[in-house]
C-alpha cells in the first residue's frame, strides 16, 4: 500500500529507564523481556502489521523468554502470537475480527447478549480448536491472560445486581482506584506455570494455571465485555464466580512490570498500542488525571499511532465499537473502512523496522 510520506505513522514513546538502555545498549530482540496486548476492540486493527512484523520476523531472531500479557482483544492477540506461523494466524485474526457481524433474531430489534457470545465462543472454537497446545507449549512465549472476576453482588451474573454492581464499581473507582477490588478483582490465567511479571500488589489479583481446561473459557471471559457480552461463569480451576473482560480491571494494562528483575538482557517492555496513553481500567476513561505515566512504565517502550497521521485514516480515526451502531446491517461498508484502516496501518511496521535499523534516541518522545 502506498504510504503518507508527508507524515511519519509511528511515535515511539519510552519512560526513562528504557531510554536510558537505548542510548546505552541499543534495542535488540533480546531485550525484550514482556509485550502487553491492551484492551480497545475494534482498535486493536491497526496493530496487525507490527504484530506480523514483531512476532514473525524481528523477535525471532532472539532466544529469551518473553511473557506475554493480554486482556479482552489484546489476549485474542497475544494467544495468536503462540500459534505456529504467527503471521498466518495475525492475518487470520485480521479477517475474522474485521468480518465478524451480527444479526437480530427474528422480532427482535437488536443483538441480544447471550447471541453474541454464542457466536464469539463458536467463532474461538473455529480459531483455537485443536491448537490450544501450541498455544500453551511454545518454546519462548508464556502467555498470562488477565479477567475481571466479580465479587459480593457482581459474583454471579443478574439482571438486577449487576447494573447496580457496576454503579458502584464506577463510583468506588472514582474515589480510588483500589477500591474497585470490593466489586472487582483481577484474575491472571498464566501458562506454563510462569509468574507474573508485574508486580501485582497495586490491586486485588489472583493467579490461575492456564491449561487445557480453562483456556477457552478464559479467553471468552476476557472479551466479554459487560452488558454487551454475557459473562462466563465457574472458569474450571479458578474461583467460582461470573468473569467479565479484562479490560475492566486493566483497560491497557498500567502494571508495574518486573522485566528486569529477570536479568538486564530483558530489561525491555516493548508495548505495541493504538494511542500513547496507558489508561489503567476501563471505568478510568472519563479520569483523565488517571491517563498520565507513572514509575510503573519506566522501562517501557509504546509504540502508538502518531494523532495526526490516525487523521487520514477513513472516518479520521481508529476503528472502534461504535462503529458496530454507525454502519449498523451494512457490513459491505464497514468492512471496506475497517480494511483501509488495517491496510494502512503497515506504515506504522514499517517505519518501527526502518527505526530499528538505526535506532535513534532523537526520534523517542516520553511516555
Amino acid at each position: 500500500m502506498k504510504h503518507n510520506t508527508e507524515m511519519q505513522a509511528l511515535h515511539i514513546h519510552a519512560g526513562p529507564k528504557a531510554l536510558v538502555h537505548i542510548r546505552e545498549h541499543g534495542i535488540q530482540p533480546e531485550h525484550i523481556g514482556v509485550i502487553p496486548g491492551a484492551a480497545g476492540g475494534p482498535k486493536g486493527l491497526i496493530l496487525g502489521a507490527l504484530d506480523r512484523f514483531i512476532f514473525g520476523h524481528w523477535l525471532t531472531q532472539s532466544l529469551q523468554p518473553v511473557d506475554l500479557v493480554g486482556a479482552s482483544i489484546g489476549a485474542w492477540r497475544m494467544a495468536t502470537a503462540c500459534l505456529n506461523n504467527p503471521v498466518a494466524a495475525f492475518e487470520r485474526l485480521e479477517r475474522d475480527y474485521i468480518h465478524q457481524h451480527y444479526e437480530p433474531l427474528p422480532g427482535q430489534k437488536r443483538v441480544s447478549a447471550e447471541q453474541v457470545s454464542e457466536a464469539f465462543g463458536q467463532s474461538l472454537q473455529a480459531f483455537y480448536g485443536g491448537r490450544i497446545g501450541e498455544v500453551l507449549s511454545h518454546p519462548r512465549y508464556r502467555l498470562h491472560i488477565v479477567t475481571s472476576h466479580g465479587r459480593n453482588v457482581l459474583h454471579r451474573e443478574h439482571s438486577v445486581a449487576m447494573p447496580l454492581g457496576y454503579a458502584g464499581a464506577f463510583l468506588s473507582n472514582a474515589v480510588h482506584r483500589r477500591a474497585l477490588g470490593a466489586w472487582l478483582e483481577r484474575v491472571v490465567f498464566s501458562g506454563q506455570g510462569a509468574p507474573l511479571p508485574f508486580d501485582a500488589t497495586d490491586f486485588r489479583t489472583r493467579m490461575v494455571n492456564l491449561n487445557e481446561d480453562n483456556f477457552m473459557p478464559a479467553l471468552q471471559a476476557s472479551c466479554s465485555i459487560p452488558f454487551a457480552l454475557k459473562a462466563v461463569h465457574d472458569i474450571p480451576g479458578a474461583p467460582k464466580g461470573a468473569y467479565w473482560d479484562g479490560g475492566i480491571t486493566d483497560y491497557h494494562l498500567h502494571l508495574n512490570w518486573t522485566a528486569r528483575s529477570q536479568g538486564a538482557d530483558r530489561a525491555l517492555v516493548l508495548y505495541p498500542h493504538f494511542q500513547q496513553a496507558v489508561v489503567p481500567g476501563w471505568l478510568d476513561k472519563a479520569l483523565k488525571w488517571r491517563h498520565g505515566a507513572t514509575s510503573f512504565l519506566d522501562s517501557t517502550i509504546v509504540l502508538a499511532p502518531n494523532p495526526e497521521w490516525v487523521k487520514t485514516l477513513p472516518n479520521g480515526k481508529l476503528p472502534d465499537r461504535q462503529d458496530f451502531m454507525t454502519y449498523d446491517r451494512d457490513l459491505a461498508w464497514r468492512v471496506k473502512v475497517w480494511n483501509a484502516a488495517a491496510r494502512a496501518s503497515q506504515q506504522l511496521a514499517d517505519e518501527f523496522a526502518q527505526w530499528l535499523n538505526r535506532p535513534d534516541p532523537a526520534r523517542i518522545q516520553p511516555l
